[in-house]
């Protein structure tokens, strides 16, 4: 693997501007940071990011228009299709992991209905392209754990794995139905260091981080040998951005792609911080969590991805645990 570190919105060649683009859910943990790589790539005029409601810090999103929106007000959503135009829209609102099972009807209601209401704008207005992502949660504890296959045993537990597998199908048959180019990937655990965890259970991969630079101890919520599929954000917005540029016809599963770049333990974690940090403190003490993670792969089969359109993440562990305390050292208060 290539551990050569890289800014995602340059690492690959630009192309031709496609249009306007629209990022749903921008003020989210991957879409702060896919807003603002779209915004580096195409320019911050034209790239709309839309939420629920702003940032208290707006200068994350790197400049450029942004609108208030509620992915379930479909009225809403089409007022800004049709003054926009654009021909990229990245759907990213969701309820996580976690919270989804403190509140499974909202979070299907959520995950659902707002995956629907933009195949649907998007058919009605003519959108080029919608991006959706999906999740390890749609695998369940009858799925082969390691070196988990694209197609296998699926049947998840929780509502936000329901909910995504549920979506995937429905992106394969708007695209079979109806034409639509709807592209998704199945994200493992995302880390990075502009935003805070956000309800997921692979979240203590982020926690950690900010604990081991402020000189805390840290609880994990997950046992020390709890092995998940895990990539940093400069991978995974590569790895979108790939996607959403590649030929149509090299897009083979219009579900979603496995999508892989590492795998480790929170004691495998844990070490790589005491290498640069070696007083740093852990310790364990498993929640409901737990049950979640052990039903998710260990490690993902990806070859579809590197096959069809050349996926080749670049940061294994260490690479990874460097690149964070540094960026978090440099966000610390003076």
């Amino acid at each position: 693997m290539d551990t050569t570190s890289g800014d995602p919105a340059t690492t690959t060649p630009t192309p031709p501007l496609p249009g306007p683009v629209l990022v749903i859910g921008a003020c989210g943990q991957l879409g702060l940071e896919l807003t603002a790589a779209l915004r580096q790539r195409y320019r911050p005029e034209n790239v709309i990011a839309a939420d629920v409601r702003p940032l208290k810090n707006m200068e994350l999103l790197a400049g450029g228009p942004f609108e208030l929106l509620d992915v379930l007000d479909k009225p809403r959503l089409e007022e800004l299709v049709q003054q926009y135009r654009p021909r990229q829209v990245y759907h990213l609102a969701a309820l996580l992991s976690a919270t989804a099972e403190k509140d499974p009807l909202f979070a299907w209601k959520l995950n659902m209905d707002g995956l629907l209401n933009v195949l649907n704008v998007a058919v009605a207005e003519g959108v080029g392209q919608v991006y959706w992502p999906s999740s390890i949660a749609v695998f369940g504890p009858d799925t082969p754990r390691h070196d988990t296959p694209q197609l296998t045993v699926m049947n998840p537990n929780t509502v936000y794995g329901i909910s995504k597998l549920a979506g995937e199908q429905w992106c394969e048959w708007y695209h079979r139905k109806h034409g639509l180019d709807v592209r998704s990937l199945r994200y493992p655990g995302l880390i990075g260091y502009k935003s805070l965890p956000g309800g997921g259970t692979t979240d203590y991969a982020v926690d950690i981080y900010h604990k081991a630079v402020a000189g805390e101890h840290f609880t994990c919520f997950l046992k020390e040998d709890s092995a998940l599929p895990m990539m940093y954000m400069p991978d995974a917005l590569t790895a979108t951005l790939d996607l959403m540029h590649a030929p149509a016809e090299s897009i083979k599963v219009r579900t979603s792609y496995n999508l892989g770049a590492m795998s480790f333990t929170p004691a495998d974690i844990a070490a790589s911080i005491r290498q640069e940090l070696p007083g740093f403190q852990i310790s364990y003490a498993p929640d409901q969590r737990q049950a979640i993670a052990d039903s998710w792969p260990a490690s993902l089969d990806d070859s579809a991805a590197r096959q069809d359109w050349g996926w080749q993440p670049r940061f294994d562990l260490n690479k990874m645990t460097h690149d964070m305390l540094v960026h978090l050292r440099e966000l610390q208060p003076a």
